[in-house]
Formats: structure tokens, sequence, C-alpha cells
């Protein structure tokens, strides 16, 4: 039975070269061969040796210009963002892009979840405190009861939804349309075109958006103006983000405080002044790293859904760039 259109048939994945990047553990590579049953050659020589006519699979974070050519037939990021992939030249007639999601949701969900608490039982005024050898008592607060707006209503922004609510907090997602009655993670999701009322009464927003066209720039002073005393939290990407509208709400008080997993330059120099942003937390995109196991499951899962001529759930919607 002949593969769908626009995916890879059984003949061309079987004469394909499994073409790997060299920062890709052994372990990890040794992997890729058993599962694709050939050996890899390393991603950065394929131009210069090797056969010139057969079908290239790749994986890795990077493919270089010089297999942005029709021969590409497969390309798996070890990565879930692919906005780095796509906005250089045009993505290759025809070839295939999968991504890496794992159980990153999971691993971002917690991290969400460990600032929430953290904030909620003054752990950043307690550390203080102790460096300075002060002891001092200082209010908690219930994060149970209170809501977190949580943009993005796929696999990471559900896991996000999800165990915040498993704690108590009321959960509204958003998506790019509302969606009627509750939906998997979240009490509601309304749509991102009626997410004003919502930002007011949210506590916490949480961003688990990619970086797209219509992402970029999308948390401005709109936004931000209507948020009502919400600590911000950027797990997505950076480009979503106007810094100077949310430096304004911070300044101004409607933002209470910001943690920011993700930056639109990173990693940020010394001298950026984006580390001055008051009461705000910079980490270095660590909140989601991914495993490599999480890379052995979806590319096996990728793998066999077209070995069975089905389109792999974790194949990337080139128009959505997600």
């Amino acid at each position: 039975m002949p593969a769908p259109a626009g995916l890879p048939g059984r003949a061309a994945l079987a004469r394909a070269r499994l073409l790997t990047a060299p920062e890709l553990d052994g372990g990890l590579v040794r992997e890729l061969e058993r599962i694709t049953g050939r050996r890899a050659e390393p991603l950065y020589d394929a131009p210069r040796s090797g056969p010139k006519d057969a079908p290239l699979l790749c994986v890795g974070s990077a493919l270089p210009e010089a297999l942005r050519t029709e021969r590409l037939l497969w390309f798996h990021s070890v990565n879930a963002g692919t906005d780095a992939l796509l906005c250089a030249t045009p993505w290759p007639a025809g070839a295939l892009l999968t991504r890496t999601v794992g159980r990153m949701g999971e691993r971002i969900a917690q991290y969400v979840l460990a600032w929430v608490l953290a904030e909620c039982q003054s752990v950043p005024e307690f550390a203080a405190l102790h460096a300075r050898a002060q002891w001092r008592r200082l209010p908690s607060e219930l994060a149970a009861g209170q809501t977190a707006l949580v943009y993005g209503a796929g696999r990471i922004g559900t896991a996000v939804g999800g165990l915040l609510r498993g704690c108590g907090l009321r959960t509204v997602g958003v998506a790019r349309t509302a969606r009627s009655g509750p939906a998997p993670g979240f009490d509601r999701v309304v749509g991102a075109d009626e997410d004003a009322a919502a930002l007011g009464a949210a506590r916490w927003v949480v961003s688990t958006l990619p970086s797209t066209a219509a992402t970029e720039g999308f948390f401005g002073a709109g936004r931000f103006g209507a948020m009502r005393g919400a600590t911000f939290v950027n797990v997505g990407r950076g480009a979503t983000v106007d810094l100077g509208a949310l430096e304004a709400a911070l300044r101004g008080g409607g933002v209470r405080g910001a943690v920011l997993d993700v930056l639109p330059e990173e990693p940020a120099a010394p001298d950026d002044p984006v580390w001055r942003l008051p009461r705000t937390v910079i980490t270095s995109h660590s909140a989601g790293i991914t495993a490599d196991e999480d890379v052995v499951a979806d590319f096996t899962a990728c793998w066999e859904a077209l070995a069975a001529g089905r389109r792999p759930e974790l194949a990337v919607d080139l128009g959505r760039g997600y």
C-alpha cells in the first residue's frame, strides 16, 4: 500500500541514509541505528561522502544548508520547538519534519508548579533572609482555589494545567478558539481573542506558546495591561513576549513578578537589561530539557507510524510551525 501523500514511502525509507548530528550521545546513535537497521553517518559530512542519490533521514537539532534539498526525506528534531529549523531558508518541499516531545510536558509542568509553590511559600525571600542570617516570619499563601491561566492547550499546556489542577487550582486554558465544556487539564478553555477577563482574574499566567508568525510579540502592552497582579511564567518561546511591555507592567504593578525560562535572544549577555527586570527570575531554557530516552521513544513512534503508512502524531504542520 503506498504511503499517504506527503509522507515517505517504505521503499524510500529502506534506501535512506541515516545522518545524525555530532552532538548526539553515542548510546542514542546506537539506538537509532537499531531502530532503522542501518549505520549512522555524521550529519555534516553527508554532502562530501556516500551515495549522491540516496534520500536522507536526519536526526538532530539543526539542518545544514547543504541538506535543504529535494534529497531530504525526513528530519526528526531532538527538540520540541522547531522554529529555528523553519525560520531559516524555506523547508525542502515534500520533506517530513517530526519533533521530540517525550515527557517534556511533565517536566515543564513540574517546573511551573515548583515556582507557583515557591512564590506561595516565600521561598526566594526566605533564601535571601538566610543569606543575611536574619530570622523573620513571612506570610504564606494558598495556591489552591486560585486561578492559573495557561496559554496553549496542546500537549505541554495540558500537562501544566493538569498538574496545577491536581493541586487544587482553577485552570483556564487559552487556545486559538474557545471550547465548550471542560477539557483535559482545564476547567474551561477560552479563545485567544476573548482572554481579557481571564487575564484580569488570574493569579498566575503561564505561556507554553510556540514561536510562530502569529505568536510573535503576543504578550504585549494589551495583555500585560489586562493583568491585575498576576505572576507571569514563560516556558514557551521568548519571541512571544515584548520585554519592554513586560518591564512597564512590572514597574507599574500590574504584573506581580515574572519567571522567564526563555528569552528572545539566548543566552543573555551579563550586561543585558533583562537581568535587571524587577521581581524577575531568569532560568537557562531548562524547564523541559529533552532526555535521550525521549528522543528514542518519539523517533520509534514516528518510525512505526511511517512503516504502517500513517502520518506520525509528532509530524509538524509546516503552516502552523508546530
